[in-house]
């Protein structure tokens, strides 16, 4: 029974006890709803937090009203925010998912703070852990990325990570809870969808276990990797020395046979260095390229005679970097730029938010070049017949001063293409000739 496992689980794992206070996030689909009654069931203290992001009009207001009644139903203490999510999106330039996530962890933090809460639970199931698993696999994370979905992350808790999607619809079924479909589920638009839908079950054709399977692979997995903390710690400690506000890595002192590439993936990721930047560096480390920079959102790394020297960027520091076509993210000044190859058919509308570019891609001429703007850089601003000076533009657009100084570029040859999320270059946009479509998307960082 759903209830017995739920309770044994959580009891395995020490999550939490009979004397602690849960806050259950609800959206008000199959996975929150189950998990809400089962917390009910075993007679937790728990109060239930529903989040409104405003995104799908009267279906977040029925999801809404559902999770309301519910709560009620238990006799539950019942708290509901609405965010402005498009707005925050507009502001921050973040995608969607990352502001709403933003958002709700914040608001879980302060009821938490307020209410007197101890633990966050959150419904993720086996099935998510899963489709975790292949995106991370996809985005090339290393170890660490296919460790799935931790069952325990300070204080947010996941107690139904033992159990498939068709458990619980099966439970939620027998046992009568409503729960609502989110539409967007259905759509292959989001990599997560497409996996669920397009992937798993051609696996699951081949082992009908498959989640099941999975499920402990990714705990050997992080058995693995909690191995691997213990040892790159030791290694921090031999072979990293404070100067300043400069950490120096000795590579002579890792050991000969170290796997090398693997060590400084380790090493560097905890200064915001993602997989794609470090191959880069271990190419130069290779062929001695002292001299050679690379960057992370606030971090720059440079090779000094058998020496790494990790430190806070520099603000004279152009950090300018080459993008090649097979790059698809590159740090900027407190984000994150993400590149996708498209061809026009792909694209649903040629109207998109600032921090959206839609280039067309046979104009361009790689490697293109990202850097912050400099004194004279001048562009031909999408819709209009002249050029016009960066320093102008950012003026006419009241940037700040700090935010002038965070302000970057993108080049293809010595044209600018994007004044990054501001405005397309007229000459790179895409219009009724154009079947290849570059789509750039800067996001401020969030490392999951």
């Amino acid at each position: 029974m759903l209830l017995n496992r739920f309770q044994k689980y959580v009891a395995e794992r020490d999550m939490f006890s009979a004397q602690d206070r849960i806050l259950v996030a609800v959206s008000g689909g199959v996975d929150s709803m189950v998990m809400l009654s089962l917390f009910a069931e075993a007679g937790y203290q728990i109060g239930v937090a529903h989040c409104n992001f405003q995104l799908r009009g009267p279906e977040a207001e029925e999801d809404e009203l559902l999770v309301g009644e519910m709560a009620g139903r238990y006799g539950l203490p019942f708290y509901n925010r609405r965010f402005d999510t498009m707005g925050e999106v507009e502001m921050t330039g973040e995608s969607v998912q990352m502001a709403a996530r933003r958002l709700r962890y914040a608001w879980f933090d302060e009821l938490c703070a307020e209410q007197g809460y101890t633990h966050i639970a959150i419904a993720h199931q086996a099935d998510d852990s899963a489709e975790t698993f292949f995106i991370n696999l996809l985005r090339g994370t290393g170890l660490r990325g296919l460790t799935g979905i931790h069952v325990i992350n300070g204080k947010v808790v996941r107690p139904l990570l033992f159990a498939t999607r068709k458990d619980i619809i099966e439970y939620a079924l027998n046992h009568k809870i409503p729960y609502r479909e989110d539409s967007s589920n259905a759509s292959t638009k989001y990599i997560r969808n497409k996996i669920r839908l397009g992937i798993i079950p051609r696996i699951r054709e081949i082992s009908p276990q498959f989640v099941a399977t999975m499920t402990s692979t990714v705990e050997r997995l992080t058995e693995a990797q909690c191995f691997i903390d213990r040892g790159m710690d030791v290694i921090r400690r031999e072979s990293i020395r404070r100067e300043g506000d400069n950490d120096v890595i000795d590579l002579s002192r890792l050991a000969p046979g170290m796997p090398m590439k693997f060590v400084l993936f380790e090493l560097l990721r905890s200064y915001g260095f993602h997989g794609e930047v470090i191959d880069k560096l271990y190419l130069a480390y290779e062929r001695n390229a002292t001299g050679r920079r690379f960057y992370s959102r606030d971090r720059v790394v440079y090779l000094d005679r058998g020496h790494l020297v990790v430190t806070p960027i520099p603000e004279d520091d152009e950090c300018a970097v080459e993008v090649q076509p097979d790059c698809r993210r590159q740090y900027v000044g407190g984000g994150v730029i993400l590149f996708e190859h498209l061809t026009i058919d792909d694209i649903d509308r040629l109207q998109q938010p600032d921090n959206v570019a839609l280039i067309d891609e046979d104009k361009l001429q790689y490697p293109l070049v990202l850097r912050r703007w400099k004194e004279g850089d001048s562009f031909q601003p999408f819709g209009m017949d002249g050029h016009k000076k960066v320093s102008d533009y950012l003026i006419d657009a009241k940037v700040s001063l700090p935010d002038k100084g965070r302000q970057f570029v993108l080049l293809s040859g010595d044209q600018i293409v994007w004044l990054v999320g501001r405005r397309v270059d007229e000459r790179f946009r895409v219009d009724a000739s154009t079947e290849n479509v570059l789509r750039l998307t800067r996001e401020v960082d969030s490392m999951i």
